[in-house]
């Protein structure tokens, strides 16, 4: 699949994220989970990890919520057993390519629906 595209597994989770099919200018980083993907990957199938974040049903979302800013990118094939996923705090997250720090934090807006997202279930926050 070109571009590394996430793979599935079988009860229909992701069990990749997608791999950057460049590694140019357009790299952009997920400002919540630190993802890496081209910004053309994150219009098209958001972000893995963040989906609520729906970037990819409003192109508004993937420049609010990504950056071209940031610095180093490091591959993560088993982050349950990865003591750099567990130093950079993404050992929660999928394999994938991601970022050692980002310059940027995630707007509040989104912030807010992310906090609302993990403490209550009853919530009703939209953007």
């Amino acid at each position: 699949m070109r571009g590394g595209g996430g793979g599935m597994m079988d009860d229909g989770g992701v069990e990749h994220a997608q791999i950057p099919n460049s590694f140019g200018h357009e790299l952009r980083a997920c400002l919540r989970c630190r993802l890496v993907k081209t910004y053309d990957q994150f219009r098209e199938n958001g972000c893995e990890n963040c989906p609520f974040l729906d970037m990819d049903k409003d192109r508004d979302n993937v420049v609010s919520c990504t950056t071209a800013n940031f610095t180093g990118i490091i591959s993560l094939m088993d982050p349950n057993r990865s003591w750099a996923a567990r130093w950079l705090r993404i050992g929660r997250f999928i394999p994938g390519c991601y970022t050692l720090a980002v310059s940027e934090e995630l707007p509040e807006e989104y912030q807010v629906k992310t906090a609302c997202l993990h403490s209550c279930k009853n919530c009703d926050a939209t953007l």
